[in-house]
């Protein structure tokens, strides 16, 4: 499995069976007198290359391999070429490193090995006979600062070992996987190296591996070392998790004993089990609960088990995995408890609801992005350049969405997302859930009975007004201009209870000609933590009659300074009016002639309505003065009615 790199060789299968039959691995070890000082080593980027070891040979006889090295390749479907060649791909399948052999003298002198990124304009001939246009993404091992083969992939046709052959230079090294995935498909070149590099080699095995590929060198093609360098920036080898007992009998329960009882896993058992695997245990002071000690220990993970073993749980299933999956009990639970939506999903779910019924159809996109911001998480080992971070907000997919949608004439997109947004903060990487939504255009396309009618504004801010109605929250509107997506004009950022939810306006007109969009294009995006917060604040709704006596309304015009919100101007008249005032209504606004600088001219409709009483003049009068003498005095209005 992908998971598994160690299971790409022999002795990672022979420490598996070993394990599950209860011996010990005997490894081909071979070991090799200190060699002289080698060819000089210029390993350019430590993270993309953290060891290197070159193993110069001279006077090797290059021939062809004995029948039982040619056998064993044989059976794993490589066909044998020489004896230098066949013993570096003989190590490969037994240890899982791979090694390549270059013919020395095709190097240069003197020798200076090197190991960077390649640069545009550089082509290389590999193995296969192809000539390759080398790119920025590609590792190469240079001699002399020429590249002469594709780091950990594939080696170069001029340098390759042949039969005139005398001296060889060995090449034993550890790559970064990211990289080594990258230099592979931007050539689009998969081989058995770099299928091993992309998934971990253990980074132990790379000495063991390289001194016994010398013997077999020394062995079958004679030969002797004359020198070696070794360049090594690797890091810890290991790796230490605490594995408790208590935690490996919640997760595995229990087995059925001798006497057809069942127990659970002791200390020996799990220590028998990951110590066959070549963990190392160091007991830990055991903890004591309810008169019953627990053991727990310090599990050392071997080199070989880094790329897969990280956490307690991955030893837990190494225990399940060797013990035998069919020796634990299969027991039901006690008893079955009713399940629940927690508060948050509910909200999301009403949310969700709520936006579908106001016409909007929810769409999931890619979280992965190019990389743009610089407050944006870029990926490691990004699948495509265009793909090569991950998103900092879900209203630019919305807008991409919307114009493909156009493009491909089905007409507007008016659709919403909820979906995990990342960046880059001063304390490092944050992410949280946002909402965003997008709609507009004209929403007629294809019916029979067009009439070119394009959403206003107003109507979408209504389409925004209606989902928090109906999830039973209320939101501040305020003039926003920060956002350079957005009309400045036409933007407001929403507010709850103080506290900022996000951004609504009508698309900017520079975005929507690059973007192909209509005029009249709405969106917003908020955090969804604010709004699921707000409506969970919401008191449980009480019950109460209509009032069956009749309403009376008064309007009122005037002209505002700009700086003022009609919707703060609604907030107030209702405050000073008290519970005689049921409802305010915006309805009419204008500016132009006859309207002074700097004011508009708006006008609102007040409707009072008591639940006890038809209301008389008498009743009326007193408040609605009280509301225009409010206005003069706090808004500096300039009453018309």
């Amino acid at each position: 499995t992908a998971n598994r790199a160690d299971a790409l060789s022999l002795i990672g299968l022979a420490r598996e069976v070993a394990a599950l039959l209860g011996t010990q691995v005997k490894l081909p070890v071979a070991t090799q007198p200190l060699a002289p000082p080698g060819p000089s080593l210029a390993i350019a980027d430590a993270k993309a290359c953290p060891a290197y070891r070159g193993t110069l040979l001279r006077n090797v006889r290059v021939e062809p391999s004995p029948e039982w090295l040619q056998r064993r390749l044989q059976g794993v479907g490589i066909r044998p070429i020489s004896n230098v060649v066949d013993i570096t791909n003989f190590i490969l399948w037994e240890w899982g490193q791979p090694l390549h052999a270059f013919d020395a003298d095709t190097l240069g002198e003197p020798l200076q090995v090197g190991v960077r990124l390649a640069k545009t304009d550089e082509m290389l001939i590999t193995l296969d006979g192809k000539e390759r246009a080398l790119t920025s993404q590609n590792l190469v091992i240079t001699a002399g600062d020429r590249p002469v083969a594709l780091a950990g992939v594939m080696g170069g046709e001029a340098t390759e070992v042949r039969e005139t052959t005398v001296n060889v230079f060995l090449e034993a090294a550890l790559f970064d996987r990211a990289v080594i995935r990258r230099s592979a498909r931007a050539q689009g070149l998969r081989t058995e190296a770099s299928a091993r590099y992309e998934r971990g080699v253990d980074p132990a095995a790379l000495p063991l591996a390289s001194d016994r590929a010398i013997a077999l060198i020394l062995e079958l093609a004679g030969g002797e070392v004359i020198g070696q360098s070794e360049v090594d920036s690797r890091g810890l080898l290991t790796r230490q998790i605490e594995l408790r007992q208590e935690k490996v009998w919640q997760v595995l329960g229990g087995v059925e004993g001798a006497d057809r009882t069942i127990r659970s896993l002791d200390g020996p058992e799990i220590e028998q089990v990951l110590g066959a695997l070549e963990f190392a245990l160091a007991p830990l002071p055991p903890r004591l609960e309810n008169g019953m000690v627990l053991l727990r220990w310090q599990v050392t993970v071997p080199p070989f088990r880094l790329s897969d073993i990280e956490r307690e749980i991955d030893l837990i299933e190494e225990i399940a995995r060797i013990y035998g999956y069919d020796k634990f009990v299969e027991t039901l639970p006690a008893r079955t408890e009713v399940g629940y939506l927690p508060a948050d999903i509910s909200s999301v779910r009403q949310i969700r609801e709520c936006l579908r019924a106001v016409g909007l159809t929810e769409v999931v996109q890619n979280s992965l992005c190019p990389v743009g911001s610089s407050q944006a998480l870029t990926l490691s080992n990004p699948i495509a350049a265009e793909y090569g971070a991950l998103r900092t907000d879900l209203l630019t997919g919305l807008i991409d969405a919307f114009a493909a949608n156009l493009n491909w004439s089905n007409g507007p997109l008016n659709a919403f997302e909820i979906g995990r947004v990342f960046w880059i903060d001063g304390e490092g990487s944050a992410e949280t859930d946002n909402l965003a939504a997008i709609f507009g255009g004209d929403r007629t396309v294809g019916d029979w009975q067009k009439q070119g009618h394009l959403l206003t504004w107003y109507e979408a801010k209504g389409i925004l007004e209606s989902v928090f109605a109906r999830v039973g929250v209320t939101v501040e509107y305020q003039p926003d201009s920060s956002d350079g997506r957005f009309h400045p004009g036409r933007t407001a950022s929403l507010w709850i209870e103080g506290e900022r939810l996000g951004t609504f306006g009508q698309l900017h007109p520079q975005l929507r000609a690059e973007k192909g969009l209509p005029d009249e294009v709405y969106a917003f995006e908020c955090d969804l933590y604010p709004l699921l917060d707000g409506m969970q604040r919401q008191p449980v709704p009480l019950f109460q009659a209509y009032s069956t006596f009749p309403a009376s309304d008064r309007d009122i015009a005037f002209f505002a300074p700009l700086k003022y919100t009609a919707a703060e101007i609604g907030r107030a008249m209702v405050r000073t009016a008290g519970e005689l005032l049921v409802l305010v209504q915006p309805i009419d606004e204008y500016r132009g002639e006859g309207v002074p600088t700097g004011c508009r001219s708006l006008a609102f409709r007040l409707i009072y309505q008591a639940g006890d009483r038809t209301l008389t003049e008498e009743d009326i009068h007193p408040v609605h003065q009280k509301v225009r003498e409010m206005l003069v005095e706090k808004y500096g209005v300039t009453l018309r009615s």
